[in-house]
């Protein structure tokens, strides 16, 4: 962030009383991590701070400090918003109805759409808590235990543990910062990447089950029947997209999440060398070259053939 930018961000945080942060819909743990990271520091700093994910906290992140303050809309006014770790202001549903523009948007996706007052976007960093994690001392302020562990979680689930092919050392240092502050780094990694519900594992079961393979891409489905049959309380695929994209011989992987019978969530991962995020793009959604996503109007069976159709144009 250059140092106009950080200088204006600096006076508006500090003018701000009341602010309202938000993320977006499915969160995961990097838009829970930013969120509560960021929202944490400004408590700390005296702040009134509301947090709000209109899905809530998914299982895998309410250990996190301050998720128990997480609301699914706001109440009141503010003097600023801020939406964090979202590329389009769509993705945070109703979180911010009758609240207009917000005044920050916060993110590293290089599809983000610019779609706030002032737009603090970095699509080289690896994770938005990445980014937050470097903002909150250059504005002044310190970051308490609790935010540092909410940080590095966000980090640690954005980049798979490290293992994304956007991590830099920049991403490491930033990373031993944390946990030289008090983070860790055996708990947030157990709990964030490695622990996983029953209700997870029989989910992934049934997806697994019906995986399918064509050349170098794989896929499968993740259906309302699947997800009563697992009692798997979430909307999301519960990270399976990240089983799926480790598959030997791999190029491109993909999972459909069912959310209802005419709305599909599309989860997209590729290798190195191939740029999902133009595809996600193409059906509205976004996100990076080797992790994207979107959200398809249709049955499953329209947006199974219809997706899989333009990842193999586009991809090939």
């Amino acid at each position: 962030m250059d140092e106009a930018l950080t200088e204006t961000t600096r006076r508006e945080l500090n003018k701000a009383n009341r602010i309202l942060i938000v993320s977006h819909v499915r969160p995961d743990g990097d838009a829970v991590g930013s969120m509560l990271g960021l929202g944490l520091a400004l408590q700390e700093a005296g702040k009134s701070v509301q947090m709000v994910l209109e899905d809530g906290v998914p299982a895998g992140e309410s250990r996190l400090p301050g998720s128990e303050q997480v609301r699914l809309k706001p109440e009141g006014e503010f003097d600023l918003t801020i939406v964090v770790d979202c590329s389009e202001l769509a993705r945070v549903g109703e979180a911010l109805n009758g609240y207009g523009l917000p005044d920050w948007n916060i993110d590293h996706h290089i599809t983000n759409l610019n779609f706030a007052r002032l737009n603090l976007v970095q699509p080289e960093a690896a994770s938005t808590a990445e980014m937050v994690a470097e903002m909150i001392p250059a504005w002044g302020f310190s970051l308490s235990p609790r935010a540092v562990s909410a940080l590095l979680a966000g980090i640690l689930t954005d980049t798979l543990g490290f293992r994304t092919s956007n991590v830099t050392p920049k991403t490491l240092r930033v990373a031993a910062s944390l946990v030289e502050a008090g983070g860790n780094l055996y708990e947030l990694y157990h709990d964030a990447l490695l622990q996983r519900s029953y209700q997870a594992a029989r989910y992934w079961g049934l997806g697994l089950s019906k995986i399918q393979r064509e050349g170098r891409m794989v896929w499968t489905t993740l259906t309302l029947a699947d997800r009563r049959a697992a009692e798997y309380s979430g909307r999301d695929d519960a990270d399976l997209i990240n089983v799926v994209s480790v598959i030997d011989e791999t190029d491109v992987s993909l999972v459909f999440v069912e959310q209802n019978h005419s709305h599909i969530k599309v989860s997209w991962r590729s290798q190195p060398g191939f740029d999902v995020s133009q595809i996600a793009l193409y059906f509205g959604g976004g996100g990076h070259k080797a992790a994207a996503g979107a959200d398809v109007d249709g049955t499953l069976e329209e947006v199974l053939e219809k997706v899989l159709t333009a990842t193999r144009t586009l991809w090939g």
